[in-house]
């Protein structure tokens, strides 16, 4: 059985926490996981500590190794989550609670992860100058007729990285070497700025389409000075021109660290943050879809209508990820 580690952060531990507290190592914004630690500590009674890391955290668990104070890792992204398993600062976990509320295509066979809700990378399409249907497969991205016409973001961050694995696992090195020097082509401008800054680009006319988490949609339409942007564009959901292909989409993730103090109470958190009273609550602040059978998104993701989720395996995804980012590199998909 495979020997990992990993971890949940929310907000800045400054001294050493009370060991008698769950301490969480999150890569998550604490806006987004204050509201299920003060409905667990209710509940419970156990208070947790978040702290938020921007990158880093991995390192920072083998760095501390056994001293480590955090009991949960809480992350985004297949590949992260399998980085930390490779890294050994995880521990298997398995209970019946949490198989009953997490589907085995969300976890880790043998419970050094589990996943908590899934997004899905899709196009953001101008509302007047992409005509619905036009993009339908991710395939599509790379037709010459979208030449000057598209925005990404770094083609090396985790989430294009992602979404390139995919590929990679459907069609193989040949082909999607092909579809990223395609889609390179098809750029407006040299990749630059978030999933938001993109959608930010089409409002402004400087291109027509981008890709872009689901989530974005939420977090613009709550913001004021972002609100016009979400509005001007519409959330096609392609999928990959393959048998049983769907919708690309990938979770964000908990994980008990090999270093845990608190290992009881630790696990109880990670069971709660699996039911569906925290799934809805997580749905509803991060507008994801949560992954527990039973609990419903948000009603804004239900407005966005239904979708098939692709048939790919996320631990192959996670194998992809090398490969992935050497062809991302050969192309000099950034320059």
């Amino acid at each position: 059985m495979r020997c990992g580690l990993a971890l949940l952060v929310t907000t800045t531990l400054a001294a050493a926490p009370a060991l008698a507290d769950v301490n969480v190592y999150s890569y998550r914004q604490p806006e987004l996981i204050a509201p299920l630690t003060e409905a667990f500590t209710a509940e419970t009674g156990i208070k947790v500590n978040v702290a938020f890391l921007e990158q880093g955290m991995v390192e920072r668990l083998k760095a501390e190794g056994d001293r480590s104070p955090a009991d949960v890792i809480l992350t985004v992204d297949i590949a992260r989550l399998s980085e930390a398993v490779d890294a050994g600062v995880t521990r298997p976990l398995m209970t019946e609670t949490l198989q009953r509320n997490v589907p085995p295509a969300f976890h880790d066979p043998d419970g050094h992860w589990w996943g908590l809700t899934t997004r899905a990378r899709i196009v953001y399409a101008s509302r007047e100058r992409v005509p619905e249907g036009e993009i339908t497969t991710y395939e599509d991205l790379a037709n010459p007729k979208w030449e000057g016409r598209i925005c990404t973001r770094s083609g090396l961050h985790t989430y294009m990285i992602g979404l390139t694995s995919a590929y990679l696992a459907h069609h193989g090195p040949e082909e999607t070497k092909a579809w990223l020097e395609g889609l390179k082509s098809n750029l407006a401008r040299r990749p630059q700025g978030d999933d938001r800054a993109q959608v930010r680009a089409i409002w402004a006319g400087e291109c027509d389409i981008s890709l872009g988490n689901t989530y974005y949609m939420g977090e613009m339409l709550s913001d004021p000075d972002q609100k016009d942007w979400a509005e001007s564009v519409r959330l096609d959901f392609p999928v990959f021109d393959v048998e049983g292909g769907g919708t690309h989409v990938n979770i964000s993730g908990v994980a008990l660290t090999k270093a845990s103090k608190n290992t009881e109470d630790a696990i109880r958190f990670i069971e709660f943050l699996t039911s569906s009273e925290a799934q809805e609550i997580y749905a509803e602040v991060n507008s994801e879809y949560p992954i527990a059978p039973g609990a419903a998104p948000s009603e804004l993701v239900a407005g966005w209508g239904s979708f098939t989720p692709d048939n790919l395996n996320l631990m192959e995804i996670a194998t992809q990820r090398g490969a992935a980012l050497r062809l991302t590199e050969e192309v000099d998909y950034d320059g």
